[in-house]
């Protein structure tokens, strides 16, 4: 049996054992919710997800203002407010804490070994330190992963897909803010499977972005690859811009980056995780130990082309892709 195939296994029959008394049991006392995030707070998409968190927590029976507090905090694209943020949101002494991208559970971490968290937008949270094992996470963190490094595979193979002639392949994110190498090691590996040279093209701000993409384009048949990657969301704009110039077919991790004028995208259902991550907080709310919940993969993924951003580039979107595709943007 496949690892993600045990985890969701697992966590299912966790699920079905769960007495439906326990879930429907009211607390006795107002509990209180931490939430750290790592974008913005007028940032549309963020929002949208704790939106679906919200209505996850009342749909298990969790109510603000009548028996649960949720207590919210945002880092925004500033990195020097992660520890502070995180010690503030500690010292609150909530019952369980959502931990929002890598680097604001890395923060939370270091502030509390007691206090449950539960993570979500963390892609390699065994080699990030948080848990043993995705079966039996072991401390006091759990949660839903962002993706496996395999997706690396798709995403390659979606570029080789829309431009057949594709040699070399600019890998953009920033080490800071993404689990670089956990994605580089299996992009390298997938992109020799397809006649790929992987570039690697660690950036940390616009200049950076900028610099990076405008040297790449330097040589023909090229593309772009973006995992999962704080800094990339916040210059989605500038990074599509740059491939339209440049006539580069990109991949992107998230349909927003589509909604925005991008050319395609392969990726996990957002709104999901975070009902994922919802239905864990209640878990622990009612009781249950993060280091018993195994980490759960997500189960919803979407592929998403643009048609005028291909058309935009020269390209034609290949018909299997757009069968495959899950929405099409005209």
């Amino acid at each position: 049996m496949r690892r993600r195939d045990f985890i969701i296994n697992t966590v299912a029959g966790a699920a079905a054992a769960w007495p439906l008394a326990a879930r429907a049991q009211q607390a006795d006392r107002v509990r209180r919710i931490g939430v750290l995030i790592g974008y913005a707070e007028d940032d549309p998409e963020t929002n949208a997800r704790l939106v679906a968190f919200r209505q996850r927590l009342e749909k298990r029976g969790w109510t603000e203002g009548r028996n649960v507090h949720i207590e919210t905090r945002f880092a925004g694209s500033d990195s020097s407010k992660y520890e502070p943020l995180a010690k503030e949101l500690v010292a609150t002494q909530p019952d369980v804490i959502l931990a929002h991208t890598t680097r604001v559970a890395a923060a939370l971490q270091r502030e509390s070994r007691v206090i449950p968290i539960v993570f979500v937008n963390v892609s390699d949270p065994i080699g990030s330190g948080f848990i043993a094992s995705l079966a039996r996470p072991g401390e006091n963190f759990t949660g839903v992963m962002q993706y496996e490094a395999s997706v690396v595979s798709k995403w390659l193979a979606m570029l080789k897909e829309i431009e057949p002639r594709l040699e070399r392949v600019a890998f953009v994110a920033n080490p800071k803010t993404t689990p670089y190498d956990y994605f580089l090691r299996a992009g390298e590996a997938a992109a020799l499977a397809l006649s790929i040279k992987m570039v690697s093209s660690p950036v940390a701000t616009a200049t950076n972005i900028e610099q990076a993409i405008e040297s790449f384009a330097g040589t023909p048949n090229g593309g772009l690859l973006l995992p999962p990657d704080g800094t990339t969301i916040l210059h989605r704009d500038l990074l599509i811009a740059l491939a339209v110039r440049h006539k580069l077919p990109a991949v992107y991790p998230f349909h927003f980056f589509v909604v925005a004028g991008g050319l395609m995208s392969y990726g996990t259902d957002q709104d999901d995780n975070f009902r994922l991550a919802a239905s864990y907080v209640d878990r622990i709310l009612r009781g249950d130990k993060p280091a018993d919940l195994p980490v759960q993969a997500p189960t919803k993924f979407g592929t998403t082309v643009n048609l005028r951003a291909a058309k935009a580039i020269d390209l034609t979107i290949p018909p299997g892709l757009l069968v495959a595709a899950d929405e099409v943007i005209e």
